[in-house]
């Protein structure tokens, strides 16, 4: 395993010489990958419908391609799902990467090429440890196991032909090169099992008996399996378990409200979190500094970016930018075009650029995951935020929580309603949600604006919900898995009230 090590190793530091290519020239990267995936799908039939092949400027294709979502796309999506191909992207596409998130609440089945797959998903994969590794030259993670949280995915075919759907680590577990396979565990029939309490309970058995030096996921999912894990072994420190552990690989949501439980799980021994930003439609971000909290912008996968600036978002016809135009500190909402067909794609995250040289982001929120019951248009940063100022100050922590908005009250005004699931209950529950409210001020110049001596929005409503309330709610939306996430902010109530009739159950 140590030879392993180092061959792997210093692999991953000749990735490095590549990544400093595109950080030196990213717009001739971009411009070339723009060319590229246009002429790569200039005879699909979406390609034709636009003439791909008359288009020579980014200018040019903005003014002739509209901006899509899942929506505007799912009609060619279900054609490749039932078995034409060469629409949108000119490659046989039998991977779907299943995503929650409609307008309807059913999936999104988001396609996966083997362009995608090679290029953009096991590319990233591989910058991920370069970029680790290159900050930590010491680093023997080759010489143990790996654990990511797989989902799962089922069969189905189409005019005898094989499809698969299923969550993204699935499809990228089972299309892994043998490098990377040989230090994953457990093994696919566990990783891939589709029932997720007793796919926890195996792991947990497997695992414990491992040297297990990186895990990946996300952390909500990752911190069960640990607290299985010690539960199985009877540790209180999963260090004790797994003595060699060094990085936690996190992505999907913010992990401040996560970071002092992981650092109660580990015995407070040093462990490195590294973070990474991977949705089933692309690989885009990657952390590349020790101790950083924004991430590298990967600019030569098979992905080519705009940037819609919020002023646009529900414009008929909104406007995009391109990397020369970025301003730092300004909220983005992200649209791509990439080598699986999705074409100035609305992916629905929201990011903002921490530094142009490289290009640095933090993914800030969703274009829906906001609450603006009146104008104040609070974003999922401002929240996770004003939440760990909360919790540091009333020596909480919190395992989850979700907010949307009450519109009327008996005064006429409107609020915003929390739930909480506490790791640990501030000892004073008034003094939490002041401390919530000053900061979301602090933070949010509209929400301030609005809370101004209660004339426009009243004071947060709180409600603790006991241990377990979130996850008995994803148990029974059938929403268990690596896939889902308990949504954080929503402009509406129905999550809401079903987490509140969750709790009346206990």
């Amino acid at each position: 395993m140590a030879l392993l090590n180092s061959v792997i190793s210093w692999i991953m530091k000749k990735r490095m010489h590549q990544i400093e290519l595109f950080i030196k020239y990213p717009h001739d990267v971009q411009q070339e990958w723009f060319k590229t995936l246009l002429y790569r799908a200039n005879d699909t039939e979406w390609g034709r419908q636009y003439d791909y092949k008359s288009i020579q400027t980014v200018e040019q294709y903005r003014e002739r391609v509209p901006i899509s979502n899942y929506e505007d796309l799912k009609p060619f999506i279900d054609r490749t799902r039932a078995g034409e191909q060469n629409i949108l992207w000119p490659t046989d596409i039998k991977w779907y990467a299943k995503s929650s998130g409609t307008t309807a609440g059913k999936s999104k089945f988001i396609p996966v090429s083997k362009h995608a797959i090679e290029e953009c998903h096991f590319k990233g994969g591989k910058d991920l440890l370069s970029l680790y590794i290159n900050s930590h030259p010491e680093s023997l993670i080759f010489d143990g196991k790996s654990i990511a949280m797989g989902g799962s995915n089922r069969i189905i075919e189409v005019n005898n032909e094989a499809y698969y759907e299923g969550d993204l680590s699935a499809i990228l577990i089972q299309n892994l090169p043998f490098w990377v396979e040989m230090n994953r565990e457990p093994n696919l029939a566990v990783a891939l099992m589709e029932e997720w309490e007793e796919k926890i309970e195996k792991m947990g058995q497997i695992t414990m008996q491992l040297d297990v030096t990186t895990l990946a996921g996300v952390p909500s999912w990752i911190m069960v399996l640990i607290k299985k894990v010690m539960e199985l072994s009877g540790e209180e420190n999963i260090k004790k378990v797994w003595p060699n552990f060094e990085v936690f690989f996190w992505g999907g949501v913010n992990f401040e409200p996560y970071r002092k439980q992981f650092n109660q799980l580990f015995g407070n021994e040093p462990v490195n979190f590294w973070q990474t930003y991977n949705a089933s439609e692309g690989f885009f971000g990657i952390q590349d500094r020790k101790g950083a909290d924004d991430l590298l912008l990967m600019l030569d996968y098979g992905v080519f970016y705009e940037f819609m600036p919020m002023d646009q978002l529900n414009k008929e016809t909104p406007k995009t930018i391109g990397l020369n135009e970025v301003k730092l500190d300004v909220n983005y909402a992200l649209i791509i075009s990439t080598n699986a067909g999705l074409w100035r794609y609305k992916i629905g995250d929201t990011i903002v650029f921490t530094s142009l040289d490289p290009f640095r982001i933090k993914v800030s929120g969703r274009t829906k995951n906001f609450i603006n019951a009146v104008g104040e248009e609070v974003i999922m940063d401002n929240a996770d935020k004003a939440i760990a100022i909360a919790c540091e100050k009333c020596k909480a922590s919190v395992n989850e929580y979700t907010a949307g908005p009450v519109y009327s009250l008996s005064s006429n005004s409107a609020c915003h309603e929390w739930i909480f699931e506490f790791e640990k209950e501030p000892s004073n529950l008034a003094v939490f949600a002041d401390s919530l409210d000053n900061a979301l001020k602090s933070l949010n110049s509209d929400y301030e604006a609005k809370r101004y001596r209660n004339m426009i929005l009243n004071e947060p409503l709180i409600h603790v919900a006991p241990q377990g309330t979130f996850y008995k709610w994803l148990k029974m939306n059938n929403k268990l898995g690596g896939q889902h996430k308990v949504p954080r902010l929503v402009n509406g109530r129905k999550y809401l009230n079903e987490i509140l009739e969750v709790m009346k159950g206990k």
